[in-house]
């Protein structure tokens, strides 16, 4: 991950430690300290957290159901929980149109 301090000295912006962005639901999506350690996380529209990833390469990615519970965790330690969405899909599944019947296919 390429800290945005480097991108502001880069551009010859000026700033000071900690960066820290908040966004406009007040929540954090960015940390970075004077040691060199940085955060970033994304929310989605819910308000949960859904992607975290800091500069000790460690990240996780959780996605939720219509209710707002955790359907699928997924982390760089390798643990996996739940089915992403990605993998939902109607791939191999017959549905019937006027007595015709029909196996779907992901385009």
């Amino acid at each position: 991950m390429k800290k945005l301090s480097e991108t502001y000295k880069e551009l010859g912006i000026a700033f000071s430690f900690p960066i820290e962005i908040i966004d406009a639901e007040c929540n954090e999506t960015y940390y970075e300290d004077s040691d060199g350690y940085c955060e970033r996380r994304e929310y989605g529209a819910n308000g949960k957290l859904t992607y975290y990833e800091d500069s000790d390469d460690h990240w996780y990615r959780r996605e939720y159901d219509a209710n707002g519970d955790e359907s699928y965790f997924e982390d760089s330690k390798g643990v996996k929980r739940g089915t992403p969405r990605s993998a939902k899909t109607c791939e191999g599944k017959v549905v019937e149109v006027d007595g015709i019947k029909y196996k779907l296919t992901e385009l």
